[in-house]
């Protein structure tokens, strides 16, 4: 990525021309290493998290705080994974291209597939905080 965005960049300053799918790849490459790196740290759940309510509270409070932020995270992410296949549909539909005669819903799916897949991380997170919950367990 950073050898072709350079490219770019030395084409574009010093001959004025560039490579015509280039930047396009650049951006389809940067969304796809971002959507697999937010999967990969919801998988560990090693997520960017705002520690200041835990820090707080302890035991009970503390545990129906991390329900609901999982709950809430969750429905986000099932929201965006419902429009994000709505927007690949849409794209597939209009039969557009991305670069190099790659139709861009392809390259666009890891929208929903990945934001799919947090939404159903962050639901099991939270099924696993709410059975020891139930039984009074802190």
């Amino acid at each position: 990525m950073i050898g072709l965005a350079g490219t770019q960049i030395l084409l574009r300053n010093l001959w004025d021309t560039s490579i015509g799918w280039g930047d396009p790849l650049l951006r389809v490459t940067v969304m796809w290493v971002g959507l697999l790196g937010a999967m990969a740290a919801s998988r560990d759940d090693n997520h960017i998290t705002i520690d200041l309510v835990s820090r707080f509270l302890e035991g009970r409070a503390e545990s129906v705080t991390r329900i609901i932020t999982g709950l809430f995270s969750s429905i986000v992410c099932m929201v965006l994974a419902w429009h994000g296949m709505r927007f690949v549909l849409f794209e597939r539909e209009d039969q557009a291209i991305a670069f190099a005669s790659v139709p861009a819903w392809m390259c666009e799916l890891i929208i929903p597939v990945a934001f799919g897949i947090m939404a159903l991380r962050f639901l099991t997170g939270v099924l696993a905080q709410l059975v020891p919950a139930a039984r009074g367990e802190p």
